[in-house]
């Protein structure tokens, strides 16, 4: 008896006890009830708003509460897609089949997900059982007739882009692109094909779409960094692989093309600082640096040919017009007809220079460099035929102060007319005259910058009043006394001048 009564002691504990649960639950699932019409309701207000994303987290929440209600993971499916979000939208009309199998309006919903989805087989199954029940179903009839057409287009488009093709390949992809826009693999043949034919731009715009449709998808982000860096797009490259690498930090390839692409934009970006400091030389340091990185793609090479171009006019003039060339056989552009151009005038090739002007303004007509460009090598191929300070002194156009003073020097010292008697006497007087003339515009910024632009500061033809105007010529004021040098004296004396 006490055996008994301690069994039944212990069984009428568990049943006061799962009887209080059971009043829980159902205190619980009656506040839910509320709650989950609630959200039902507000979900559906803001669905007829277009408040999209409000919308779904009303739906959220009523799943959330009653997981059971086949209506609600229809509207949120509804949500889902309107927001372009597939992947989701698919899982949530499956759970409709999967609770309200005879649903037609979900079923020719989910067939026709699928055929953008590229599953035409599952569609094909989906709409074969709509139409048994809805024969004369709109949507289902039109999607249903498409699928075999797509099929055909598809098994096509695979053939031509293996025999090489690619042309035909791509108008039968893109009407199953149309038809089918959430399906990756045609949008991946279709890059291949975009490929080929050297349409890097289109390939670039179906692979970010891949890389949005595929989860977690590396190779996408690894194909799309590629073919940034292939056209020279080194920054957007980077940020490519780095997507890659955040993903899957030890994608071998994806670590691999980010530890080149880096590098490259490293050298890019430090000569185009280089030339907005105007340290050229090592801007040709970095940009040949460059070219020894990356010895194939050629739109890489161009950014580097570009920045040689620009910084070699002030070194080295041939080699600039060699680099400029090089850059005008992968891209020509205005711009860099007038970097060559100044690299002609710098070797006082004018005539040349004037062709490279023109050239530019051939493709641009309206690029003001090349008009006020095209006016100073004419004025400088006239001024050559008269008097050039740089050839007086026997320097370069580039030559900085120190050059140019340093020649003035070994010039004024050969041509010292202490040094000459009789008629050489008259000839020595004039050259030092030139070679003073030369040393006192070529020091002097803003005469130098008049004669760069083909201006004499010195010859009152060209200064203000003209001839018999009141243009200074110190030609006519230079004269030579006993004793000292221009600029310093040489020992035991000999003549020095001034500017009356």
């Amino acid at each position: 008896m006490t055996i008994f009564s301690s069994h039944y002691k212990t069984a009428y504990s568990i049943w006061i006890f799962l009887l209080s649960l059971d009043l829980d639950i159902l205190e619980v699932k009656c506040t839910s009830v509320a709650e989950v019409d609630r959200h039902l309701q507000m979900g559906v207000q803001m669905l007829a708003k277009g408040q999209l994303h409000d919308a779904l987290s009303h739906f959220h929440a009523a799943i959330d509460g009653d997981p059971y209600n086949y209506l609600t993971y229809y509207r949120r499916a509804t949500v889902y897609l309107a927001l372009g979000r597939s992947r989701p939208g698919l899982q949530d009309l499956d759970e409709v089949m999967k609770l309200k199998p005879d649903f037609t309006a979900a079923r020719a919903q989910r067939a026709g997900v699928l055929v953008k989805l590229g599953r035409l087989e599952e569609a094909h199954i989906d709409l074969e059982k709509v139409l048994r029940k809805e024969p004369t179903h709109e949507e289902a009839n039109r999607l249903y007739t498409m699928i075999e057409p797509i099929k055909r287009d598809v098994l096509e488009a695979y053939s031509h882009v293996r025999t090489g093709r690619y042309q035909h390949a791509l108008l039968l992809l893109k009407n199953a692109i149309d038809s089918c826009p959430w399906d990756a693999a045609l949008r991946e043949l279709r890059v291949e094909a975009y490929q080929a034919i050297g349409d890097v731009m289109s390939a670039i715009a179906d692979m970010r779409v891949t890389t949005k449709l595929i989860q977690d998808n590396t190779d996408g982000y690894l194909t799309l960094a590629t073919l940034y860096y292939q056209i020279g797009d080194i920054e957007q490259g980077l940020s490519e692989i780095r997507e890659c690498l955040k993903l899957d930090p030890d994608h071998k390839n994806c670590f691999t093309l980010y530890k080149k692409i880096k590098k490259v934009n490293k050298l890019v970006n430090d000569a185009q600082e280089y030339v907005n400091t105007k340290e050229y030389e090592e801007c040709i340091i970095s940009a040949n640096k460059v070219l020894k990185e990356e010895k194939e793609l050629q739109e890489v090479q161009f950014l580097a040919y570009n920045k040689l171009c620009q910084c070699q006019v002030h070194v080295d003039p041939t080699a600039a017009v060699t680099a400029c060339r090089h850059a005008l056989n992968i891209k020509e552009e205005a711009r860099l007809y007038c970097d060559m151009a100044e690299a002609h005038i710098a070797d006082e090739m004018f005539d040349e220079a004037v062709s490279d002007y023109q050239k530019a303004l051939n493709i641009d007509e309206n690029l003001q460099r090349a008009k006020e460009g095209m006016e100073r090598a004419q004025k400088l191929n006239k001024q050559a035929k008269k008097r050039d300070y740089y050839k007086i002194l026997g320097v370069k156009r580039t030559a900085n102060k120190r050059e140019i003073t340093k020649a003035y020097r070994a010039l004024a010292q050969k041509w010292h007319p202490d040094h000459y008697d009789g008629e050489e006497k008259d000839k020595a007087e004039k050259m030092f005259i030139d070679i003073a003339a030369a040393k006192e515009v070529l020091t002097d910024d803003e005469m130098r910058t008049k004669f760069d632009n083909g201006e004499d500061p010195l010859d009152p033809e060209q200064q203000q009043g003209g001839p018999g105007g009141h243009g200074f010529n110190p030609f006519q004021h230079f004269h030579f006394h006993q004793g000292g040098f221009p600029g310093g004296g040489f020992p035991g004396g000999g003549f020095k001048f001034h500017f009356n």
